[in-house]
């Protein structure tokens, strides 16, 4: 039986690995081991790993890794205390394979852990790019560092094999997280609605938007960008940043306008689906967020996309770049809200797939042999190991 161990640190991944180990799980001749840790485990940050129990997921381990601040040598230390704890659950559990997803820098921890323990990775959403965060860095580090690639596009797919990975372990099966909207039945406004504690009439304006990890001051894109939309018109449902350096004052700015303004709101924590619910009756969303690239243009939602932390990645008709500032924003909010551009996106198609990203992910899993030849990478293109049953990786 191939044993596959999956990760999720927060909030930021759950929604894209979720689909996945659940395709796991109800798959003949696999079993999975969920790590949870980092912001799952943090009060802070909604202690989520609540609602992961809550939707039926057994945890076989908790890593807690966060640091106390939100300095980048906060997130520093972070990376060594997870390296320690993947370490300790890897070796305890000795899988066939780990399943990493996407570029959260702690997502090198597991990576290191498994490379030192000689367990083959798999690496899904690798090949993006995202010049503007450290995130693209992390992720050609774990492109390189996996076994497996489960990339979202085509182009992504070449980008990965001009790193030197071999052809064939690279598989083209779209972002998992669009699967929740095929497979999942999305909160009607009423709950979605009593999730925000507000009412979505009229619709408002989503705001997501993370430290900027690669400029020296990671929240300076973040001042024009709240004083931009401070000005909406529209009411503002503030979602929480991931936990980079500079997090709390992104979340100072937010709870500063939530208290001048009563149609604005700050959510600690959306699940995924009501998340999706929320951005179904939205008239825009705004900020910096992958989900703006990845997954709005499956519902045809307009999106501002502000700064450079998402700087080069592939994207839909539906995305209106502004720089970070405050008069380019708020020329982008009006363009992005006004009626026209809503009426534009009809029949958008997603570059990122269509919902069937899961399977697709299970299926080149399952069609490898996880012995120990597939740790075995080479320069240029070699011919696939042979596929058979899953094998244990070879024991220290």
């Amino acid at each position: 039986m191939l044993h596959i161990a999956v990760v999720s640190t927060s909030r930021a991944d759950w929604g894209h690995v979720e689909p996945v180990l659940r395709a796991v799980l109800a798959r003949n001749g696999c079993r999975a081991s969920l790590l949870v840790g980092g912001a799952h485990m943090e009060p802070r940050f909604g202690q989520t790993e609540k609602a992961i129990q809550e939707a039926g997921y057994g945890i076989e381990a908790r890593i807690p890794f966060l640091a106390g601040d939100d300095s980048d040598r906060g997130m520093g230390e972070g990376i060594g205390r997870a390296v320690l704890g993947f370490t300790e659950a890897l070796d305890r559990l000795r899988p066939d394979l780990l399943l990493l997803i996407a570029d959260r820098f702690e997502m090198l921890a597991p990576a290191a852990a498994a490379m030192a323990l000689r367990i083959p990775i798999a690496h899904i959403e690798g090949g993006e790019i995202s010049e503007g965060a450290i995130d693209q860095q992390v992720r050609d580090a774990l492109t390189k560092m996996s076994h497996l690639h489960l990339v979202p596009t085509q182009d992504a797919a070449d980008r990965v094999i001009a790193m030197g990975e071999e052809p064939w372990r690279v598989h083209v099966t779209g972002a998992p997280s669009l699967d929740h909207l095929r497979l999942d039945v999305i909160p009607r406004r009423e709950g979605v609605e009593a999730a925000v504690g507000m009412a979505l009439d009229p619709a408002p304006i989503v705001v997501a938007f993370h430290p900027t990890t690669m400029r020296r001051d990671t929240v300076d894109e973040a001042v024009a960008f709240f004083e931009a939309i401070e000005q909406a018109t529209s009411p503002l449902v503030f979602c929480f940043p991931n936990a980079d350096a500079g997090y709390t004052r992104i979340i100072t700015m937010a709870e500063g306008i939530c208290d001048r303004r009563d149609d604005a709101v700050l959510r600690v924590n959306l699940d995924h689906l009501h998340y999706w619910g929320l951005l179904q009756h939205a008239a825009c969303l705004a900020g910096n967020s992958s989900s703006g690239i990845m997954e709005a243009a499956s519902l045809e939602l307009p999106v501002v996309n502000v700064g450079i932390r998402q700087q080069g990645r592939t994207r839909a008709a539906n995305i209106i770049d502004a720089p970070a500032e405050k008069g380019a924003i708020q020329s982008a909010i009006a363009e992005a809200t006004a009626p026209s551009f809503r009426a534009s996106l009809t029949g958008l198609v997603n570059p990122y797939g269509d919902g069937h990203a899961a399977e697709a992910i299970v299926e080149a899993l399952t069609t490898q042999a996880w012995g120990p030849q597939m740790l075995l990478k080479a320069c240029g293109e070699q011919a696939a190991p042979p596929i058979g049953h899953a094998m244990a990786p070879q024991q220290a």
